[in-house]
């Protein structure tokens, strides 16, 4: 049994499997050279509990489906359904949810109540998100330059706009693939020093640059976010754009980067404001492609966690 908690605490070589069972799950999924047989299903008869404390779009439907295409079946817990640690600790609901289902997913808020539910759970638990992590997107990004550019080892990964619970994944992915990244952004939204540290710690370079132009110099990968959340009140989304707008993503943006660098944005987002459709839609953008490949490389981390 593995969690998948996040990715720098995942070991490196398992990473590097992840990463190569979902290009050939997503192999054969497409109907290309098959890299695994029709009747290999990991979670035949194996039932998923999928939990949602916030709102979701890629992460429940892409697990949802990951589940039912391994010949297994999901159940769908909401927040309010649960009341996750109001009453029954998360521990004792770790537990009792270990004796129905055969592994967690988990979409919540802090990374407290994600900890515990892996502690206590005596089933695979894996981190659909909180507020300092996003492992399973970060794993969808890699394989998504890995199958237009090679390996990301080496390569400069540029974030731009809020070191937020993504770019901390991203950081977390630096240390462990091999690759530079430059944070560009206000230094009130600057990313984690301790998630700093620790990539600089694994050997890559990090690096924090106000000039956005300047940051995106040589850069392979180009990565934005949206610039608010849906929890923040009006007051806070205007501050928040005033100090974000120089970081916009656009077309003089990325003349700055290598002529075939990539964009990606893990969605949903917010045309115009963190990064304009023209760079959207334009031929440097992957962004569908990694949209996707949130299906096959949790497929690929199911499939690790149950041994497969």
């Amino acid at each position: 049994m593995n969690h998948f908690l996040d990715i720098h605490k995942t070991d490196k070589a398992a990473l590097r499997g992840i990463i190569d069972t979902a290009r050939r799950v997503k192999e054969a999924r497409l109907g290309r050279p098959k890299a695994m047989p029709d009747d290999d299903l990991p979670l035949k008869d194996r039932m998923v509990a999928l939990i949602f404390e916030k709102p979701s779009t890629r992460t429940r439907v892409s697990f949802d489906l990951g589940v039912r295409q391994m010949g297994g079946q999901t159940m769908v817990l909401s927040g309010s359904d649960m009341q996750l640690g109001h009453g029954e600790t998360i521990a004792d609901t770790a537990r009792v949810l270990s004796r129905y289902v055969d592994m967690i997913m988990i979409r919540t808020f802090d990374e407290a109540v994600l900890e515990e539910m892996a502690e206590f759970a005596s089933v695979p638990v894996i981190n659909g998100l909180t507020d300092r992590s996003h492992p399973c997107q970060i794993m969808a990004d890699v394989m998504t330059f890995e199958e237009h550019r090679g390996p990301i080892a080496g390569k400069k990964v540029v974030w731009c706009g809020d070191g937020n619970n993504v770019c901390s994944s991203f950081l977390h992915a630096a240390g462990q693939f091999g690759f530079d990244f430059t944070f560009t952004g206000p230094v009130q939204l600057d990313p984690e020093m301790e998630f700093v540290g620790l990539a600089r710690n694994q050997g890559a370079r990090v690096t924090i640059e106000r000039d956005p132009l300047k940051a995106v110099e040589g850069a392979d990968l180009v990565v934005a976010d949206t610039w608010v959340s849906m929890h923040d009140a009006q007051s806070a989304r205007e501050r928040r754009h005033n100090m974000l707008r120089p970081y916009q993503v656009d077309k003089r943006l990325m003349e700055h980067a290598k002529p075939d660098a990539l964009f990606m944005h893990c969605l949903p987002a917010h045309r115009e404001e963190e990064v304009t459709s023209e760079v959207m839609d334009g031929p440097n953008s992957v962004i569908w492609d990694e949209a996707e490949n949130r299906l096959h490389a949790q497929k690929a981390i199911m499939r690790w966690c149950v041994g497969g």
